[in-house]
């Protein structure tokens, strides 16, 4: 007997009011929404807009659900970006009602870092999806070993969609290297860095972020802040020898909840250091280590007392090898790349040819 193979329906998504960009996960989930629309995906929601406003946020991601119970489907295959708040499950469930399946993107995990969720609810809400992309394969095998047994896939790095490009001309070429720490900073989230300046040797830190969370720490010779720059300024003309990722108040290892979520997340500032051409040093025990030295896109280390002979050892051509492979990497970043194979591959699980 001929095996019937299922009807081939939309791709779908369903976009929200995201209130502004600069936020790395608005970021990242707009731009996986231009990807889903360069694949011939179909918004089943609202336009996308942005607005500040708490409430008239809560109405109009409250209007896109209720017409998306409208124009779902059979056969649809709807992509859902996760956390959606308190609507995933009942997203999930109608899709299923009408026929449609799901697959969902992890970007954050509420039961890791916030601690929202305990692990098993958050498994649970999870099996409402047909097919899960964790954001790397660490996250991967952390879902299957706590009781996720949908099919699952894995991301490994966050898109990062940019009108400006990288120009070599802005490589830092000789003189000490520099290393670049861009982002909010906070006693919560950064307290290392005010360690650094009794450590630091051979090198600078160049910090782009808002001094005011680390009040304490003061502009030295080894410690250069940086006043705001947009985004797409920073991809263009930020200077540097390397990006650096590195969480907690410990030099010897990433604490607290943000440095141990280091451990199975995908942070989008990887993929913002890479657009701006910078190759990356990051936590050896980081979800993101391995795939950083596979790629030959960076380095990787156990504490931040390694950079001084790391970087001091560091020759041009090695780190020119680097930033050609960085180029690389960057080229598909800014295609979309990352999230366009890994929902190829989930709508090829779900739709397998007889």
């Amino acid at each position: 007997m001929q095996t019937k193979e299922r009807k081939k329906g939309r791709l779908c998504y369903i976009s929200h009011n995201y209130r502004g960009v600069d936020g790395a996960g608005n970021k990242a989930k707009t731009d996986n929404e231009d990807t889903l629309v360069e694949m011939g995906a179909k918004n089943l929601g609202l336009h996308r807009t942005f607005y500040n406003n708490k409430v008239v946020k809560f109405v109009l991601d409250l209007t896109g659900i209720l017409i998306y119970c409208l124009r779902v489907r059979k056969d649809d295959t709807l992509v859902l970006q996760y956390p959606v708040k308190k609507y995933f499950s009942f997203i999930c469930n109608v899709a299923h009602l009408r026929g449609a399946h799901v697959i969902a993107l992890i970007h954050d995990l509420g039961s890791m870092r916030r601690k929202k969720l305990t692990v098993e609810k958050e498994i649970s809400r999870l099996m409402h999806a047909d097919y899960v992309i964790a954001s790397n394969e660490v996250m991967k095998e952390w879902l299957h070993a706590h009781g996720f047994t949908h099919s699952l896939g894995a991301l490994g790095l966050f898109d990062y969609r940019s009108q400006s490009t990288h120009s070599a001309e802005h490589d830092k070429q000789g003189g000490e290297p520099i290393l670049v720490y861009a982002g909010s900073l906070a006693m919560r989230k950064n307290a290392f860095i005010l360690q650094l300046p009794d450590v630091i040797k051979g090198y600078q830190l160049h910090i782009y972020g808002n001094r005011s969370g680390l009040p304490t720490l003061k502009d030295s010779r080894q410690i250069v802040f940086h006043d705001f720059m947009p985004a797409e300024d920073f991809i263009a003309h930020a200077e540097g020898s390397f990006g650096f990722v590195w969480d907690g108040d410990s030099l010897d290892s990433c604490t607290g909840n943000f440095g141990e979520y280091l451990r199975y997340n995908s942070p989008h500032k990887v993929s913002f250091y890479l657009r701006a051409g910078m190759p990356v040093i990051i936590w050896a025990d980081a979800a993101l280590a391995p795939l950083v030295e596979k790629e030959g896109i960076g380095l990787s280390i156990h504490s931040i007392e390694e950079l001084n002979s790391l970087l001091s050892h560091i020759e041009e051509e090695q780190l020119s090898a680097m930033r050609t492979k960085v180029r690389e990497v960057s080229d598909k970043l800014a295609r979309g790349e990352f999230f366009r194979s890994a929902v190829k591959k989930a709508l090829s699980e779900l739709s397998p040819t007889p």
